[in-house]
């Protein structure tokens, strides 16, 4: 049994994958970098230290990468007020809080990104931590956040709730499991194939059905 709920913050309780992925795909064009959006689309979920040599290459990062963060920044930055929670996600929060869970909010996001979802679901009272870029060495797949995380409130074991697979590959070094809900767009044979031990179609499927996963009850 879990005394720690970790959830992701993008793409999970916001929908806001669509806006990263459009505004990383500026920040490429503003260096005459052409990247096709679906395949940016496909690693949102991983940190920018990674994203870049992912889609683009190893060459690409090694010669923009810190410009294409910094371009990334101030692109996400105009596109951030069109971000809106996604349906349930406060009440889920509140109700596995109720459960007895320690509740982390868990980003790689930039601080001043993080703090607006934060608002967005007002979860400020409900959780007790969250995390930002400036938490963690390296970001997902990476499991450095999920470490971080559990880490910030003694949490001696967690449930990693998600929307890609980069959050599942994540917690699964840790050989913590993860909850997988399909807000990311990722279907729900590559959530399982990536180790997800659920999928639900979307948070408020997940908040009625919490008796049948291991948020059920806190081991806290």
């Amino acid at each position: 049994m879990a005394d720690t709920a970790i959830f992701d913050v993008d793409g999970t309780l916001v929908d806001s994958n669509y806006q990263h992925a459009l505004a990383w795909s500026r920040a490429f064009l503003r260096h005459d970098v052409v990247v096709p959006i679906w395949r940016i689309h496909r690693a949102i979920g991983m940190g920018g230290d990674k994203l870049v040599a992912e889609v683009a290459g190893d060459d690409v990062e090694k010669e923009l990468g810190d410009a294409l963060r910094d371009a990334w920044v101030e692109e996400f930055d105009e596109l951030i007020g069109e971000v809106q929670p996604f349906e349930g996600a406060h009440e889920l929060l509140a109700e596995v809080k109720r459960r007895g869970f320690r509740l982390v909010l868990a980003s790689s996001g930039k601080k001043k990104h993080v703090e607006v979802f934060l608002d967005l679901v007002d979860g400020r009272p409900l959780a007790d931590a969250w995390t930002t870029s400036e938490d963690a060495e390296e970001s997902k797949p990476s499991p450095d956040l999920v470490q971080t995380a559990l880490a910030k409130v003694d949490g001696a074991s967690g449930v990693m709730v998600g929307d890609s697979v980069w959050d599942v590959e994540a917690a699964g070094r840790l050989d913590v499991p993860t909850i997988a809900v399909r807000t990311g767009g990722f279907s729900v044979g590559e959530l399982e194939d990536s180790g997800a031990a659920q999928v639900f179609e979307s948070l408020v499927e997940l908040r009625e059905r919490l008796d049948d996963t291991a948020l059920a009850r806190s081991s806290a």
